[in-house]
């Protein structure tokens, strides 16, 4: 599992998907305020990154976009 961290495609996979987990998260946080003014952005850089940090270790376990001979 870990020889993933060295793959480019595995790489690049994961980047994506943390990259798409984080704007998620921003989305998600930034419409429960009713106006832009109340939006905590402390929070919401906060909850990004850590979404963002929880999905690169979630895609050690594998990512189905990369081939399976480099999951296993």
């Amino acid at each position: 599992m870990l020889s993933n961290l060295v793959n480019n495609d595995w790489m690049k996979a994961a980047t994506r998907r943390a990259v798409k987990t984080m704007a998620q998260t921003a989305v998600g946080l930034i419409g429960t305020s009713i106006i832009i003014s109340d939006v905590s952005w402390q929070v919401v850089l906060s909850a990004s990154l850590l979404a963002g940090v929880t999905s690169m270790l979630t895609s050690i376990a594998g990512l189905p976009e990369v081939s399976n001979d480099i999951n296993d």
